[in-house]
């Protein structure tokens, strides 16, 4: 029931006298439970049954009883639970238990080391967790097991408005003693590497005085095959991150290059991608010369485009992105193509299904669609 009673408890007797009468407390005779006390100080010695909550809800246009369609009904944050492992021997199901007992909506399990902190996993929850929501874990060294890691996922909690909250340590970040216990966590962390730092100053001011110069020798002395297996190196973390994203952008540089300039295909790219996802034309160009290079996309793409009519350049960007979406309403084109700040035909900012239409079927007709 919504403690919301205040309201009727000023208004004149003559209310009192025709509606509440039969409701007045000190008529009922008995002993009153818990839950009559608790709403007789609510109501100011009121006690009220259904017809005078159905009276109520009529004379202040609100109800105050959650059985009546509009009553405003506390919003519940879903609890988010997340269970680790670090071997197939264990099992997560005493994990699982514990975050459903603990009110947890969705858990999701994974098995990863915990000094791993590119667990996909994880970073599939923390991408889609929201404002308001509360990441569950059972202990703290599941989530994370160096205090930095830790601190990293609470700060990226707190950008988007969540909370954390452990089940068996003393933190809940949506208390100020969960706050508290974190900021002590934090400075602990900072003394830790401020420590780290003067230890690791001191051992090379040390080795330097004994001759010792540290680094890799082969990469000092500008050996070939050490330079190799560095560039190699890089080289396959660098892949490794392109193909993270490539369904981003591939399949767009595939059915666009060389027709559209690379501009445009950027732009087509980045519609639909969040802010923190988005690529730059000569991020978008050295990717696709990897590729390239590997035998992932032709050669063909990194062709100069050639001069295209200025009348075929939207039927070609609004054919690019039904292509990718052939299932895009005139609607959602439309939000895309302000969203890329493209003008009308006629040079306005507003987009009109119509429009749209017309230049699919000019597409169609160009043999781009």
């Amino acid at each position: 029931m919504c403690a919301k009673y205040g309201y009727f408890a000023f208004y004149p007797r003559v209310f009192l006298g025709r509606a509440l009468i039969p409701c007045i407390a000190s008529a009922r005779d008995g002993l009153r439970d818990v839950s009559d006390r608790a709403q007789r100080m609510e109501t100011k010695r009121i006690l009220l049954n259904s017809a005078t909550e159905s009276a109520i809800a009529f004379v202040y246009k609100r109800s105050f009883n959650s059985r009546i369609r509009n009553c405003k009904r506390p919003v519940l944050m879903p609890l988010i639970g997340y269970a680790r492992v670090s071997t197939e021997d264990q099992t997560p199901l005493p994990q699982s238990q514990a975050l459903k007992s603990a009110g947890c909506v969705e858990i999701h399990e994974e098995q990863a080391s915990g000094g791993d902190r590119a667990r996909p996993v994880l970073a599939r929850v923390l991408e889609r967790i929201g404002k308001g929501d509360t990441l569950v874990v059972v202990r703290i060294d599941r989530l994370a097991r160096s205090l930095s890691h830790l601190l990293e996922v609470i700060e990226r909690l707190e950008v988007k408005g969540a909370f954390f909250r452990s089940i068996q340590d003393p933190i809940d970040t949506a208390s100020p003693q969960g706050k508290f216990t974190l900021q002590v966590l934090g400075a602990a962390a900072e003394f830790e590497r401020a420590l780290i730092r003067e230890r690791t100053k001191a051992g090379l001011a040390s080795a330097r005085t004994k001759g010792r110069i540290g680094g890799n020798p082969g990469l000092r002395a500008r050996d070939p095959a050490a330079l190799r297996k560095v560039r190699l190196a890089r080289q396959d973390g660098y892949m490794e991150r392109l193909n993270e994203t490539a369904q981003d952008w591939v399949p767009h540089v595939r059915r666009l290059r060389p027709d559209l300039a690379w501009e445009d295909v950027v732009r087509i790219i980045n519609g639909p991608l969040p802010h923190d996802r988005r690529w730059t034309q000569s991020r978008l160009l050295r990717a696709v010369k990897a590729y390239v290079r590997d035998d992932f996309l032709p050669a063909t793409v990194l062709d100069r485009a050639g001069p295209r009519a200025q009348d075929d350049r939207l039927p070609a960007i609004v054919a690019g992105i039904k292509g990718a979406n052939p299932d895009m309403t005139l609607q959602a084109i439309c939000a895309r193509l302000e969203k890329m700040r493209e003008r009308t035909p006629r040079g306005r900012t507003s987009w009109q299904p119509s429009s749209v239409k017309m230049l699919l079927e000019r597409a169609k007709r160009l043999g781009m669609l």
